[in-house]
């Protein structure tokens, strides 16, 4: 196909694109109150993603006597729970790279408890009877070049140590998989991950919630944190909340605690959806096991099916705006909607196929690529930001980090350096966004340029630091 031949193809594959999430077609619109007068709790989250639904479901099934009410500026799910790839990893470190890189001697801890925090995620799923749509059919990661298959080769070890048995396949065992001329080898892991229908899930824990006692209120911003008399006070535009205990699950949302300003960077994420695949179409892809794809890059892509037989396609381009902008109309970019399609139709030359969904969402990122931890107003207050776009399950294990804190409990998690430390924190303007850009671009170039990280890269390496896509 000809550069021409792609450009109109890539074009026409977009023209009719819906500019919304796949994973909101044909689920009912939430329909919460709003906060208006003066309301009392046991326990108060803040923010209705992952984070804040499963800091309620822990605080429920530990505290069953507490009166927990949680609360969003916007509907539940809105943010980047209801947009995501709906991958679930074990990891709760960003990978076991990162832990061996950060936390070297806690490491198989660290593993550990993201394959337990793992399998409770599932277990407790199952108990309540949510129907997430979770699927545990494992993770397929792609190599498309020489440099990228040595990476991969040389993750296979030090995963089998640690209690995830990885599977080294050759370009032709990987396209027995996923059908691609652009894959030469790759890595099957068939523990490690798990996939759901994001707000599907979110729908069915908020239902569970509810069912529970659980209060929700929807579109009531949190303006403010207080301790007022020994119990905290948060004030929204129409009344205000008094509680014993918060959790902040606000992601890349600003934060109620000034400390947390520069803690994580809110870094937009796209995605599209194709039509729905015809059965002819999947023989020239096969994908029969419907499970997770990603490749290897340092701007990677990510790719899975959905139920209804479409195929999801994003990440690469992690955009971050000046002064940590977060604004509706930054979810449309139309120029790397263009570039997914392009990237999408070389990987799979074989597909005629239109997009129907074209989306995007704003993740927290932090400087180590996992979430910090910690407490304000006397432990009265907990939180955990920086996910770096693998929240979905790691934000279970933060719940009851938080839990633990807010308790003071010494617990295996609490002692955890990557607890107990904090993450380096960002820079000010014009710094932050000039190293940001800086290290999107040399990400990039290492890519192009046999995976080899030039000065800069070395340099965030040493110090800790670093900028994920």
């Amino acid at each position: 196909m000809t550069a021409i031949a792609t450009g109109r193809r890539v074009e026409q594959s977009l023209a009719h694109a819906k500019y919304s999430s796949v994973w909101f077609e044909g689920m009912p619109e939430a329909s919460g109150e709003k906060l208006a007068g003066q309301h009392s709790c046991d326990l108060l989250v803040v923010g209705t993603g992952f984070g804040g639904l499963w800091a309620a479901m822990r605080a429920r099934k530990r505290h069953p006597d507490w009166a927990i009410t949680v609360m969003d500026s916007h509907a539940v799910g809105h943010a980047a729970s209801g947009r995501n790839g709906g991958f679930v990893s074990y990891s709760i470190t960003h990978g076991l790279a990162n832990a061996l890189a950060r936390w070297p001697e806690e490491a198989g801890v660290l593993e550990r408890l993201g394959l337990d925090n793992l399998r409770g995620f599932k277990a407790e799923l199952d108990e309540a009877g949510i129907d997430g749509g979770l699927s545990t059919a494992g993770k397929l990661q792609a190599a498309l070049k020489p440099h990228e298959l040595a990476e991969l080769e040389a993750t296979v070890e030090p995963a089998r140590r640690f209690g995830r048995p990885l599977q080294l396949l050759s370009a032709e065992q990987t396209r027995a998989r996923i059908n691609s001329p652009a894959f030469i080898g790759g890595v099957f892991d068939p523990a490690g991950t798990y996939l759901v229908e994001p707000y599907r899930l979110v729908c069915g824990m908020r239902e569970y919630l509810e069912r529970q006692g659980v209060v929700f209120f929807e579109h009531t911003p949190a303006q403010s944190l207080r301790d007022a008399g020994g119990r905290m006070e948060v004030k929204t535009p129409y009344g205000a909340v008094t509680t014993g205990r918060v959790i902040l699950a606000t992601s890349a949302f600003p934060p109620l605690l000034r400390r947390n300003r520069l803690a994580a960077v809110p870094v937009y994420d796209y995605a599209l959806a194709t039509e729905p695949l015809t059965a002819k179409q999947f023989e020239t892809v096969g994908w029969a096991g419907r499970e997770g794809l990603t490749d290897t890059a340092n701007q990677f892509h990510y790719s899975r099916i959905t139920a209804d037989g479409r195929i999801l396609w994003g990440g690469y381009d992690a955009v971050y705006h000046y002064g940590s902008r977060i604004s509706p109309e930054l979810e449309r970019r139309p120029e790397t909607f263009r570039l997914l399609a392009e990237q999408f139709f070389q990987t799979f030359p074989q597909l005629d196929v239109d997009f129907s969904h074209a989306w995007g969402g704003v993740i927290d990122t932090s400087t180590r690529f996992s979430a910090a931890y910690g407490t304000a107003f006397g432990k009265k207050v907990a939180y955990a930001l920086g996910h770096t776009g693998l929240g979905v399950g790691a934000s279970r294990f933060a719940a009851d980090t938080m839990l633990d804190l807010l308790g003071g409990e010494r617990t295996e998690r609490t002692t955890l350096q990557m607890v107990r430390r904090p993450a380096v924190p960002f820079p000010p303007e014009p710094i932050r966004a000039a190293g940001i850009n800086l290290t999107r671009h040399e990400l990039a170039r290492a890519d192009r340029n046999a995976g080899r990280r030039g000065l800069w890269l070395k340099t965030l390496d040493a110090l800790g630091l670093g900028f994920d896509s």
